[in-house]
């Protein structure tokens, strides 16, 4: 049942990622790369969240939650990296159409995301 609402709140801030970086590509002519960059923290922060309220118990694995929320960043930094090199890829590489690649990338890193919170950040310790 976990992966169904980690798949609603990742549908989510997927939505809140695409139409940010929608916005900045699109409608304010911005790079594809900052505009990646701005995109992913705003749906990372939206995810955490969302997260910690539907699907995950916050302070599972860290009792303080400024420790889980870093953890967070990281696991996304990671994430941003996968995501980024996938947009590099697609974009430069083999031509892809901006929104096309951001979707792909978004798929990728979907499942990074919920494997590295499941399994490290939010396990609940025994």
């Amino acid at each position: 049942m976990t992966i169904v609402r980690y798949f609603l709140v990742g549908g989510a801030a997927a939505l809140v990622d695409l139409a940010v970086f929608t916005l900045l590509v699109k409608g304010l002519d911005q790079p594809w790369f900052e505009a990646a960059l701005v995109s992913f923290c705003f749906s990372t922060t939206v995810n955490y969240l969302l997260s910690i309220r539907f699907v995950f118990q916050s302070g599972a694995r860290f009792a303080r939650r400024r420790h889980e929320f870093g953890g967070v960043m990281l696991v996304s930094l990671a994430g941003l990296a996968i995501n980024q090199a996938v947009l590099w890829l697609l974009i430069e590489r083999h031509d892809f159409d901006p929104l096309v690649a951001k979707v792909i990338g978004i798929g990728v890193v979907f499942f990074w995301n919920y494997g590295a919170r499941k399994y490290f950040l939010f396990r609940v310790r025994t």
